[in-house]
């Protein structure tokens, strides 16, 4: 298997070098950028499989680079901020950021993320993966793919994870926290934000209303199941 290739975004040569030379001493390889165009241009000609990406850069900042990059690409995107503001994570999640560090951070934390963030969409040994059929969707988890009324819906693969979970036990209510540390799969150390914004993320992409759900029901105080009637 080759080596995973890891764009490191970040405008502070000094960070740059750090988390090139730890990830590389986890085996991972790495390319770089030192601003927002170059970062959407490396992914365009590079194809990373995950991009680590600062907000504050010159030229286009990471939000901005972010949504160039969500048009056209669905890599895995883990936001570097010395932001602290629970706003700002919020913004970078609902662009579609899969994860969201803050600086100062720790190498070997940022390490495991970028392990559990990349563990998605691998398909597990043991794991039943027959579609999951419902009124109105089909949910495959060995295509990785979400049918809606004879459409393939596009969804992030966090995105997909998050909708596989729920429907894998129609009626079963999910709180913030289980899902974070089920699709997360280690203790994430985010915000219970996360999950609602990526929640709405998936509702609008299947055309589903919180108000009146035919798929993602909203229990109050608590989290989230999946309504739909199974086939």
């Amino acid at each position: 298997m080759s080596e995973q290739r890891i764009l490191v975004a970040d405008d502070e040569s000094e960070i740059r070098e750090m988390l090139t030379a730890y990830l590389r001493a986890e085996g991972f390889s790495t390319i770089e950028a030192a601003d927002g165009v170059e970062t959407v241009a490396k992914v365009r000609s590079d194809g990373p499989d995950l991009v680590i990406l600062d907000v504050g850069m010159p030229g286009i900042d990471g939000f901005e680079a972010l949504r160039q990059i969500r048009s056209e690409s669905d890599v895995p995107v883990i936001m570097l901020t010395a932001r602290t503001e629970e706003v700002d994570r919020v913004i970078g999640l609902t662009v579609g950021a899969d994860d969201y560090v803050s600086k100062p951070f720790s190498p070997r934390e940022l390490a495991a993320r970028i392990k559990a963030v990349l563990r998605r969409g691998r398909k597990q040994d043991g794991v039943d993966d027959r579609p999951l059929r419902f009124r109105g969707i089909v949910i495959d988890p060995s295509r990785r793919e979400v049918i809606r009324n004879d459409e393939v819906i596009s969804l992030s693969a966090l995105e997909f994870d998050l909708l596989a979970a729920l429907a894998e036990a129609p009626g079963r209510v999910f709180t913030r926290q289980r899902l974070l540390e089920r699709v997360w799969g280690w203790d994430y150390f985010g915000v219970d934000r996360v999950i609602d914004v990526h929640i709405g993320n998936i509702r609008k992409a299947i055309g589903d209303d919180a108000s009146d759900p035919l798929f993602i029901g909203t229990v109050r105080g608590v989290g989230y199941k999946f309504v739909a009637v199974p086939e």
